[in-house]
């Protein structure tokens, strides 16, 4: 069961539509499905909501540390209301993925994330579950950095919107646990379509009953 959904990125209108901020993308989503709000709160450095449900209350988190400095919200958030880092959900730009692919797991290496490495020196451990949200690779390392600070082409902005969408119908599975069914539901593949029947074959014309006469008459 998740208690503290952290959404990443940068904060300021000239990152707000950039890869990186993806899990800022994912928030939004999620504080509006659950009919939340975000409010600045000062002592957890971002972002917060509080929806009350009737498991417990549940927070969402916005850092506006910057992505370097993310564990600075999220640690004393987490500590203060108890919450283990197994009800930690971190939801990340993912260069791995595809744009529109969404995959989660428990626990791993930050792989390069500046934002999971701060999450990660802030509480002491990597057993939080993330929720990677696929934004495409440069195809050069050269090149990340500036790919994940630019907006996606519009095609792009789609899909990652649309795999969001596809995740945010889990929520109340990730809410209300077990969490490795919600895992399963968010990697489900649609169902492949029925191929359409084959039109019916045009019927046989019917025979010709009638006997041609003969180009001869016969002699008697």
């Amino acid at each position: 069961m998740i208690r503290l959904m952290v959404g990443l990125g940068n904060p300021g209108a000239e990152y707000e539509d950039t890869r990186h901020n993806a899990g800022f993308w994912w928030v939004d989503a999620a504080v509006r499905s659950l009919g939340g709000r975000l409010a600045h709160d000062r002592a957890y450095h971002g972002l917060v909501a509080r929806i009350n449900r009737d498991a417990g209350p549940v927070w969402l988190l916005q850092p506006l540390t910057f992505m370097n400095l993310s564990g600075k919200a999220v640690a004393p958030l987490a500590r203060f209301f108890k919450i283990e880092p197994a009800q930690i959900l971190v939801v990340h730009d993912e260069l791995d993925l595809p744009p529109g692919q969404v995959k989660m797991k428990l626990g791993g290496s930050a792989a390069g994330h500046n934002g999971l490495k701060d999450i990660h020196a802030q509480l002491g451990t990597l057993d939080f579950w993330r929720l990677r949200i696929g934004i495409g690779h440069p195809g050069t390392r050269e090149e990340v950095v500036n790919w994940v600070l630019r907006k996606p082409a519009p095609e792009q902005r789609t899909a990652i919107q649309e795999g969001i969408a596809k995740s945010i119908e889990s929520l109340s599975l990730l809410l209300d646990g077990p969490t490795d069914k919600a895992m399963a539901a968010i990697h489900a593949k649609p169902p492949r379509p029925k191929p359409p029947r084959p039109d019916p074959l045009p019927a046989a014309p019917a025979p010709d009953l009638d006997v041609p006469p003969s180009s001869q008459e016969t002699e008697p």
